[in-house]
């Protein structure tokens, strides 16, 4: 088996991005992909989704959005920028190559083996299959005898199936926040189960994106930014604790940095929940045949669930003493790796920044490139 250079598992954002860069500064790579497609989650999400980011902030190195998209890119666009990326920067990834194991070996190179029983051996692994890997699917007693239909949001794609029904969506990240919406949107009956306090902020106020906001904020001195974007909140959302939800104490921008939890970017669904449109629900104790059983008693009969309850990266999964390098979240500790890990790099996994996870692979991909320049 010939050693290659460098290996890029995942041509979604992250390993583009990477691929990208390199293809820029003329450092050799492969790259392999589990599925058919470049960017291949983005055909899959929901059909309303749009980057909640702007696109001036959003877009993947060496390649800006064309003037013409508008500034909260829209899903299906973005998968079409991703397969213009590929052709610009000649990205030819092995599709349908499902990685199984990754080992080093005895020269320290890293042996990458694959489901198809394709193997690859490499000086240097960025790993780029990113944070959304594996759909989190928690149980409850009683759902085995439930009569409806529960799907994590990974399945979602629009209202229509649901038309007629009584769904609950389990979860208030910006997924399950929108999915509600979504379903309200379309005369759903409509029901969200929130477990913990929120943090929540508009995508936009008064005609001006919120996240431009916020990084001019940040640099204001001793926390000031973050007591006057709290204040703008309040003002704003007023209290929401008489339609069942519990704001955080944690300003979003702490939480994003602490937690790696991204707050909600809300886009009207907190209004649909004023409105009564969206039913506020505790969490789930239990399911019944006919529905769900809530913590602080209530139950409510329901035709389908659908679980906005994220995801996992899981790399220990594939790789040989994965779980040294992670952090309490399940997620990679840093993107340069060192110690036995040697070799291996990590891109897509931080979302601890401000900016969003895109405009983090863009950074994080000049420094691991810098990285691989360095030790070539």
């Amino acid at each position: 088996m010939d050693k290659i250079a460098h290996l890029i598992i995942g041509a979604g954002p992250a390993g583009l991005a990477m691929a990208g860069r390199m293809r820029t500064a003329g450092v050799p790579f492969e790259m392999v992909e589990q599925s058919q497609n470049v960017g291949n989650a983005w055909h899959n999400h929901y059909d309303r989704l749009h980057l909640h980011t702007v696109k001036q902030w959003s877009h993947l190195p060496h390649l800006p959005f064309p003037d013409h998209y508008p500034l909260y890119v829209p899903r299906k666009t973005l998968t079409e920028y991703f397969a213009d990326y590929a052709r610009h920067f000649d990205i030819h990834p092995h599709f349908g190559q499902q990685i199984s194991k990754i080992s080093k070996q005895a020269d320290g190179s890293w042996l990458v083996d694959s489901q198809s029983g394709k193997s690859f051996l490499a000086e240097k692994v960025i790993i780029a299959t990113g944070v959304n890997r594996i759909p989190n699917i928690p149980s409850w007693p009683g759902q085995e005898t439930f009569k409806g239909q529960i799907t994590h949001s990974v399945n979602y794609k629009n209202p229509a199936s649901y038309e007629g029904k009584r769904v609950l969506v389990v979860g208030m990240g910006n997924t399950g926040a929108e999915v509600a919406l979504d379903l309200s949107e379309k005369g759903v009956e409509t029901y969200i189960s929130v477990r913990n306090p929120i943090s929540v902020v508009p995508r936009d106020l008064n005609g001006r994106p919120v996240q431009v906001t916020s990084k001019q904020l940040a640099k204001l001195p001793l926390g000031l930014g973050d007591w006057l974007g709290s204040q703008i909140r309040k003002l704003y959302f007023g209290n929401l604790s008489k339609y069942g939800l519990e704001s955080s104490k944690m300003h979003p921008a702490v939480q994003l940095r602490e937690t790696g939890k991204t707050p909600i970017v809300d886009i009207g669904t907190i209004q649909a929940i004023k409105e009564g449109k969206i039913k506020v629900m505790k969490d789930i104790d239990q399911f019944t045949k006919t529905g769900v059983k809530f913590k602080d008693g209530r139950q409510q009969d329901l035709e389908a669930v659908v679980l906005a309850t994220g995801y996992k990266a899981k790399v220990e999964d594939f790789l040989e003493r994965g779980e040294e390098l992670l952090d309490k979240y399940g997620c990679p500790k840093q993107p340069i790796a060192d110690g036995y890990h040697q070799g291996l790099y990590f891109l897509g996994f931080d979302n601890y920044k401000l900016g969003g996870i895109l405009g983090t692979i863009n950074t994080d991909s000049q420094l691991i490139l810098e990285q691989l320049i360095a030790v070539t």
